[in-house]
């Protein structure tokens, strides 16, 4: 159930639902977005495959990031270095800091994401066709 008209509204998803997008062996679920928070935030589940490799390392010029690990371990690379991140770790990530992470282990993992302030989901739909074009 997803009851969102304005960013007053309620926001009630349940485990896989939210608008999806596959990104070869990651899948971004979005939860909530600039258009439900006023721009103020983004919340998404990324969910990345055995053996994976995220985004590659890069840095956001205008978000801080949190992420959350919700499943398995997730290998992160900050700043200039790689360390893994476990089921419960909480990492924040400042404007400008060089990152990238990867799923290096035989099982699934996934992680919350918050983007602050919101609107990098805008990204989300070239980046899919990006990742079908390169298939």
């Amino acid at each position: 159930m997803e009851t969102s008209n304005s960013q007053k509204d309620l926001i009630f998803l349940k485990k896989e639902e939210g608008r999806k997008y596959h990104l070869g062996p990651m899948t971004a679920i979005f939860k909530a977005d600039e258009k439900e928070t006023d721009s103020q935030y983004s919340v998404s589940e990324w969910w990345l495959e055995p053996n994976s490799e995220g985004p590659g390392a890069h840095s956001h010029d205008n978000y801080d990031e949190i992420f959350y690990v919700i499943e398995g371990t997730i290998s992160f690379f900050i700043d200039d270095k790689w360390e893994d991140a476990a089921e419960g770790t909480f990492i924040r990530i400042p404007t400008n800091m060089l990152h990238t992470f990867a799923n290096r282990t035989n099982k699934k993992a996934g992680m919350l994401n918050f983007k602050i302030p919101g609107g990098f989901e805008r990204n989300l739909p070239s980046m899919e066709e990006w990742f079908i074009d390169k298939e």
